[in-house]
């Protein structure tokens, strides 16, 4: 029988049951788990891995309904568009993540659990490999099959297993557990981003400019100058390299020398950037490196990705639907050849990601993020802690100037879980700093985010270096 057939067969047969709401799965989920946890979470007396388990455990719990919250808005017919080839489905976000532990926690240490349906493997793979064949990633859209319920009842059937590994004794028996566990809870977490960034570009295609949410407010930015930071030359000290999880990517901590430099205290705004648009910089190739060029062309960009032009004037297509642009707020949804292209136009550069790293470290990393569930970058004094710098976490991301490279002794892990990362350093360039659409427990100064030259759909913004 092919793999075909039996999707097929057991995708009706899994249709065929009575599936709880969305709503009341979470409030199950966090019930079921809760009660887990007691058991779990027992006095100072209790061993440190099993501390580190139940803390694990805990977040496990709030990770997991922290993704089925960013979905509650969501119409059914809303989870299974692929609008672009970098855009998933919303059930494919879902089911994914689902994957990750099902493959590489319960189907390695739990020798009783049993999949839901074998074929889940082959279907919501990504990229591993290791892991075995995948599914075309420019066609999950047209997977109609498994259905929406299915694919929450697929996430209830895993999370049920996990929930017994967690409890047994044999969580405890394998130490690399913890961290296997550590890195499926943070790529839940990148997921959860992608996920808000991939719904928006879909709601954004739809004539009616249609809410994400109804009722959903746009934040509006305050008119805050331009002022520069010099920092001094010196040598700085780059990498992750203490206690906290991170990804192999931002290490091995080392040194790097740094000549003298300025930051932007603000990311650049929507004015500025309509300067740039207003000067038929799309229009001059002087300004763009050679593929940047080619894509503005092919593609026939002539302003960001979510601007429009109406008789009202411009406008923007927001979470909120299409809105009167925030002049003050942050240009955002650019690509790496815009900001390249903005700065040269401007006189300025953009920074190294070890002059951000380095204007960054040991600040509060206070920003606007996923948590405040207003999912639209703003401009704002509260965002300053350090009192220099605005919306240095959070808001958008903020493009380097730095190729995504390995740091120096750099070795990716053996086994599947090393292609996270490290296969894809080439022709891709670095961002830091998180956006709206970031956790804020999922942030740090050493976080490496990346993408490719000619990605926009990202809550991506400039912050100038000179």
């Amino acid at each position: 029988m092919t793999v075909k057939t039996t999707l097929a067969i057991r995708t009706a047969r899994a249709d065929a049951d009575i599936v709880p709401t969305q709503s009341h799965r979470i409030r199950m989920l966090d019930g079921k788990f809760n009660g887990k946890l007691q058991k779990l979470m027992k006095a100072e007396t209790t061993p440190a891995p099993q501390k580190t388990l139940a803390a694990l455990a805990d977040k496990y719990s709030r990770v997991r309904r922290q993704t089925g919250a960013l979905c509650a808005p969501l119409k059914t017919e809303d989870y299974v568009i692929q609008s672009m080839e970098d855009v998933s489905p919303t059930k494919w976000h879902l089911a994914h993540t689902t994957w990750f532990f099902e493959t590489f926690v319960l189907a390695k240490y739990d020798i009783s659990y049993e999949p839901r349906n074998p074929d889940y493997a082959y279907l919501f793979n990504s990229y591993y490999v290791q892991a075995g064949e995948r599914f075309s990633r420019p066609h999950r859209g047209l997977l109609s099959r498994p259905g929406v319920e299915e694919v929450f009842a697929y996430r209830e059937y895993v999370d049920e297993h996990m929930f017994r590994f967690l409890n047994s004794p044999v969580a405890l028996e394998h130490p690399d557990v913890l961290h296997v566990l550590e890195i499926g809870l943070n790529h839940e977490q990148q997921h959860q981003e992608l996920l808000i960034t991939d719904v928006k570009h879909v709601l954004s295609v739809n004539p009616l400019h249609p809410a994400y949410c109804a009722g959903t407010s746009v934040p509006v930015s305050e008119p805050l100058d331009m002022d520069w930071v010099a920092v001094p030359e010196g040598i700085a000290r780059i990498g992750h390299d203490g206690p906290g999880f991170s990804y192999d990517n931002e290490g091995p901590a080392h040194r790097v020398f740094l000549e003298g430099y300025e930051m932007a205290t603000r990311p650049v705004t929507n004015a500025e950037y309509l300067a740039f648009v207003d000067d038929e910089a799309y229009h001059n190739p002087v300004l763009w490196l050679s593929e940047g060029w080619a894509t503005v062309e092919r593609e026939g960009w002539m302003h960001p990705l979510y601007w429009k032009r109406t008789d009202h004037g411009w406008q923007e297509f927001t979470m909120g639907g299409l809105k009167n642009m925030d002049m003050h707020a942050p240009a955002t949804h650019l690509s790496y050849f815009e900001a390249d292209a903005f700065v040269r136009w401007a006189g300025w550069r953009l920074p190294t990601e070890f002059e951000w790293e380095h204007v960054s470290e040991d600040r509060t990393l206070n920003g606007h993020f996923s948590d405040e569930r207003l999912f639209h970058p703003q401009i704002s004094s509260k965002y300053a802690p350090a009192g220099s710098f605005h919306n240095l976490f959070g808001s958008a991301w903020e493009w380097t100037g730095s190729h995504y490279s390995p740091y120096p002794g750099y070795r990716a892990a053996p086994g599947a879980l090393g292609e996270y990362n490290g296969k894809f350093m080439y022709n891709q360039f670095v961002l830091r700093g998180g956006s709206v659409a970031t956790p804020s427990d999922h942030i740090r100064a050493t976080y490496r985010n990346f993408f490719p030259g000619y990605a926009r759909w990202q809550f991506s913004a400039i912050r100038p270096a000179r």
